[in-house]
């Protein structure tokens, strides 16, 4: 073998033993990631990302993928001529709209995210909440000033049905579900924040991880002052910042936290602008992103 060959492959042989403890560790463990943010929308990011999902599965470990689907959503009302208003940081859908962010998130978003990780193999099954009742809601009306304000049909989860998403990861599947949950009260169906989703999911399943894509680096230490982002906080650490938090980072945060307060083992936001954002996470030492942990037994910090 050649001088040249061996310093090639040497580098390369030591990031597959970096990356050993972590196989190990993770190997059979279902890990749950939210995919969201610009990682949706640049092509390169999502042919990445379908690829670390793959490596995933090939890695022996489970992954389910939830999805929502902001920015094609918008743009989908916009030509339907619809106005997207928000209001406490959610959607106002209205039953019209509900048409418009179930025909983009389950045909368009999830096909797509179906197409890239199945160019690698059989492996991704795409479903919605709605299928074998995986995601029941209620309808969710938010307090803003005091008052409830009713914003349509945006749904509060109620209950979560793992059964058909178990017999898929038994089957070596790849569920892709989207957030979008069927009314255990009037039938209808209902839009859910797909953060709220994938940590309900995460926790119902008895996830190792759950995994969320952001496009920021993780949560800061103290934003705007610093860009320095904490590294590990724990759940109690994480719940006395939330007031603090901006009000998109409130939702995938609170996911994080309900994860590690109902048996998931971590809960991580991670730089989902990051091209392999997902395998850097979970297979070296470093890790890039802002990991929850549960608290210490005992109370002890």
């Amino acid at each position: 073998m050649s001088t040249t060959r061996k310093h090639t492959a040497l580098p390369k042989a030591q990031i597959l033993i970096e990356a050993l403890p972590w196989l190990t560790r993770h190997h059979g463990k279902t890990v749950v990631i939210k995919f969201g943010g610009n990682a949706m929308v640049d092509e390169e990011l999502k042919a990445a990302f379908a690829q670390d999902v793959v490596f995933l599965r090939h890695a022996g470990l489970k992954p389910v993928v939830v999805h929502g689907g902001g920015p094609q959503i918008s743009a989908a009302l916009d030509r339907h001529g619809l106005v997207s208003e928000f209001k406490a940081g959610l959607r106002v859908t209205t039953p019209e709209a509900m048409d418009v962010v179930r025909m983009v998130l389950a045909g368009q978003v999830q096909r797509e995210l179906v197409g890239l990780l199945n160019q690698h193999g059989p492996f991704a099954v795409g479903m919605t909440g709605e299928d074998a009742h995986t995601i029941t809601a209620t309808r969710h009306q938010p307090r803003i000033e005091g008052e409830l304000v009713d914003i349509g049909r945006v749904g509060e989860i109620t209950e979560i049905d793992t059964g058909a998403i178990e017999a898929l990861l038994s089957d070596g599947r790849i569920p892709v579900v989207s957030s979008i949950a069927r009314s255990q009260d009037d039938g209808h169906v209902y839009n859910v924040n797909a953060d709220t989703a994938a940590a309900a999911l995460a926790a119902a399943l008895g996830a190792e991880t759950l995994m969320v894509l952001t496009d920021v680096e993780g949560l800061y230490e103290d934003w705007p002052r610093s860009d320095e982002v904490i590294s590990r906080l724990t759940a109690t650490e994480l719940e006395k910042l939330l007031p603090e938090l901006s009000s998109g980072m409130v939702p995938k945060m609170e996911g994080c936290l309900h994860a590690v307060r109902n048996g998931v083992t971590t809960a991580r936001v991670i730089d989902g602008r990051v091209q392999h954002s997902i395998l850097l996470e979970i297979f070296t030492d470093e890790g890039i992103g802002t990991m929850v942990v549960p608290d210490a037994p005992g109370g002890a910090q």
